[in-house]
């Protein structure tokens, strides 16, 4: 396995590759000697490379060897170089090896590095980290199209090859809108189908838990405790429990539980539907007071005219049309008529001399308004209950387009005007500040002290760190979400900040670590559908040939689930020539209807047979667990 990459996801996924599934790394990280020619990013970018390299070799460290193992006790090899090109590929071992991930924060470089992999090795199984999801559509079907023509006569499901697209942002942003969005489900997109795992409190006295579908977790026996931590890998008994069978949930109680609550369509386009509106309501053109005052004169004109209807003019469009020649001095003067048509002569031309400015002010407005429309929005006065979200990058991008399909009010913080989520902010006319986090008076003017949460983003942990901590300075009662990446270092924050502010939700979360076993899953060739986070825990949902399985192949659906490894959730009833290659891909990126393959609450007594085709819940251990052939992919299977 040849893992290509320049920052913590590639450490991440060495570390996933060599601990869960025993294989041999091989590591391409940028050279941290590189000259200013062989790195444009400059000082950065060999900062960021040295970085990587330094938690590599403390990760090697940590490595111990271990006698039932022959791989465990060797450390990845780690080769550095300037350039990610065909000739690194060589030395790496691109030509023999069985699958290859480029995970570079750069998209160019994960482009490039594909394309010279691909004519290398027609038969690598490619894993590339890319953000544009429609980009990464088209290079899986060029890849696998190009792999295919490399052997010619060669049948696809012999092809042992395939091109999966993944992206972290995509893989993280549920689980990060989710902590700050109270009741929010964790939903993962299968066959055209929406699988909803929500929350559920612990019952109280004399109430029966909700069992949902099936129960995908316990949560942490600490979760309702003020000083207690969120469970991790190394909380032992206390921390969640994954995958628990029926008999360890009816014995466990006041524990919270994660069930698999619905399944249901996905509507196709709805998200590009809600992110689509461009168009400036009419109503922000003119200023409330503005509006009220142009309102003020048309009543005092409607007024007018019924008055004259009503004492000088026998028909009311004549009185209408003689309101307006006053209105707009454009009438004779009322010489010698009654005195009531010359006091409403006088008032209505005092109507038109107020009409001249408040006319005024609406075009000057209106101009203004449109001046600014490409600008970024102020936050409005009064504003409260909103999320306040720092960092506008990849992640931040993809969180905030994931709270405005919620309806989730949000103001932005970025420092950087030209970063990646600013033109979508200002496309949803989603307020933002742009500015430096740390600098004083940023937070207060993104109402902070009016917020509900706050999601601290940046790629910084320092920065998001000092944020949540001033913050909370501001509204102890704030909930507050970290992006973290050292795990010891996110739970040491995690316990200070909950002990320091009891009653005050505290959740901390990696990237690398929720989008890491999707990326090894797919390097192993498995097709997973997506991961949501059960406190600092993964659970992965993946689609799986029963074909050469023993774990599966001729068992019961009951005989088949192993607690806290994986657990059967769905079948394909669909024939294998009709399957969709891809079963996260959206409906309408594919087909212009949902699939209705999947068969879910199957009987327990079903015998899963060779030719079926399993959607399953497992942990990352699990995942790794499963024996068997490595499923293949046709060409065009991304998964973005």
């Amino acid at each position: 396995m040849i893992v290509c990459g320049d920052d913590a996801l590639a450490e991440r996924l060495a570390t996933e590759l060599r601990q869960l599934y025993r294989t041999q790394v091989t590591v391409v990280v940028p050279s941290a000697r590189a000259t200013p020619e062989q790195d444009p990013g400059g000082g950065a970018g060999r900062m960021r490379a040295a970085a990587l390299l330094s938690r590599l070799q403390a990760a090697m460290n940590r490595t111990a060897p271990a006698p039932t193992d022959s791989l465990a006790g060797q450390a990845p090899r780690v080769l550095e170089a300037p350039v990610l090109d065909e000739d690194t590929l060589t030395e790496a071992g691109a030509g023999r090896a069985d699958a290859l991930a480029l995970v570079h924060d750069d998209d160019e470089v994960n482009i490039r590095a594909a394309l010279a992999a691909r004519r290398l090795n027609p038969r690598l199984r490619l894993v590339i980290r890319l953000y544009d999801r429609k980009l990464g559509q088209h290079l899986a079907q060029l890849l696998d199209q190009a792999a295919a023509l490399a052997q010619p006569g060669l049948d696809p499901d012999a092809l042992d090859t395939s091109t999966t697209v993944l992206s972290d942002a995509d893989t993280a942003a549920p689980a990060l809108a989710g902590t700050v969005v109270a009741g929010t489900s964790k939903v993962i997109q299968a066959d055209g189908l929406l699988l909803r795992a929500a929350e559920r409190r612990p019952p109280g006295r004399g109430e029966s838990a909700d069992p949902g579908m099936c129960t995908l977790a316990l949560l942490s026996s600490t979760t309702n405790d003020p000083a207690g931590t969120e469970g991790s890998d190394a909380s032992g008994q206390d921390g969640p429990l994954l995958l628990p069978d029926d008999r360890t949930v009816a014995a466990t109680t006041g524990r919270g539980t994660v069930v698999l609550d619905a399944v249901t369509p996905a509507p196709p386009g709805r998200a590009r539907r809600s992110l689509s509106g461009r168009g400036l309501p009419i109503g922000s053109l003119f200023s409330r007071r503005l509006r009220w005052s142009l309102a003020g004169l048309v009543a005092c004109v409607l007024g007018l005219a019924l008055a004259t209807w009503a004492t000088t003019e026998p028909h009311p469009l004549r009185a209408g049309y003689l309101t307006l020649l006053d209105l707009f001095a454009i009438d004779d003067p009322a010489i010698g008529e009654p005195v009531t048509r010359q006091v409403l002569q006088l008032l209505t031309g005092l109507a038109g001399l107020l009409l001249l400015p408040v006319l005024l002010a609406a075009v000057l407005e209106a101009l203004g308004t449109f001046r600014t429309a490409s600008a970024l929005r102020r936050p409005p006065r009064g504003l409260s209950g909103h999320v306040v979200l720092l960092g506008l990058g990849k992640i931040g991008t993809r969180v905030l387009a994931r709270l405005h399909e919620l309806g989730v009010p949000v103001v932005c913080v970025e420092e950087n005007p030209d970063a990646r989520g600013v033109p979508l902010a200002r496309r949803l006319r989603v307020p933002t500040i742009l500015g430096d986090v740390t600098d004083e008076g940023v937070l207060e003017a993104a109402k902070i002290h009016r917020a509900h949460a706050l999601l601290a983003l940046t790629s910084r942990d320092t920065t998001n760190l000092e944020a949540a901590l001033y913050a909370r300075s501001v509204k102890p009662d704030l909930r507050v979400s970290l992006r973290l990446y050292d795990d010891a270092f996110a739970t040491a924050v995690y316990r200070t900040l909950r002990a320091a502010h009891p009653r005050a939700l505290t959740r901390s979360r990696s990237v690398t670590t929720l989008a890491a076993p999707a990326f090894a899953g797919a390097m192993m060739g498995r097709q997973v559908l997506g991961a949501i986070s059960v406190e600092r825990k993964v659970l992965l949902f993946a689609a799986l040939d029963v074909a050469g399985h023993p774990q599966l192949e001729g068992r019961t659906v009951a005989e088949s689930f192993r607690p806290g490894a994986w657990r059967v959730l769905a079948i394909d009833s669909a024939a294998p020539d009709e399957r969709r290659p891809d079963l996260a891909a959206s409906p309408d990126e594919e087909n212009p209807a949902p699939a209705t393959g999947l068969i879910w609450r199957l009987h327990p007594g079903y015998v899963l047979r060779p030719t079926d085709r399993v959607v399953l819940a497992a942990t990352r251990q699990g995942l790794a667990e499963l024996q068997g052939p490595q499923s293949r992919a046709e060409p065009g299977r991304t998964t973005a």
